[in-house]
């Protein structure tokens, strides 16, 4: 059997996930998946105190026991439409790199694994999500998980979050 990860660069990510746990979430009608080791904790959405200056989808920051802690609207982030907030919304707490951070999304449902078999190269396609954040799709039976490489999302240039804020 071919090694996934040695037959195109688009596939190099994918080998690397299969076998991982993914806590999976909602952004409008699309269900996304970041690796489950970078989760710290899941909040319910709380009003956030707002940063001048700061792009639209950098909402604020909250106070989490004593830690300042920015948090992203990933439905403004991504320009799914304007986000609402009800009783599903939360704030899923990040440890990336020593830094933590939140980021807002619809809801929550469940933690995954993935096998091999059930990771899927992400198509090239001009998408508002750079591709350079997309690991692969995880595929469920009916449902189709879009892997997220949470760490280099959140810790790219466009985003500038832990610098903006803490400047």
């Amino acid at each position: 059997m071919t090694d996934i990860t040695s037959l195109s660069p688009t596939l190099r990510g994918v080998g690397e996930v299969a076998g991982k746990e993914f806590l999976a979430f909602t952004l409008g009608q699309e269900e996304y998946g970041i690796d489950i080791l970078r989760v710290q904790e899941i909040r319910g959405y709380e009003p956030v105190t707002r940063i001048a200056n700061s792009p639209d989808f950098i909402k604020g920051v909250v106070n989490l026991r004593g830690i300042i802690v920015p948090v992203v609207d990933m439905r403004i982030k991504f320009n799914l439409g304007t986000p609402t907030y009800d009783q599903f919304t939360v704030v899923i707490i990040l440890n990336i790199a020593g830094r933590v951070m939140g980021m807002v999304v619809d809801s929550v449902s469940d933690v995954t694994t993935l096998s091999p078999g059930q990771v899927k190269p992400a198509p090239e396609m001009g998408t508002t999500f750079d591709s350079d954040y997309l690991i692969g799709l995880g595929t469920l039976n009916e449902r189709m998980l879009i892997l997220v490489d949470i760490d280099k999302l959140m810790s790219s240039s466009e985003m500038g979050l832990i610098e903006r804020i803490a400047a």
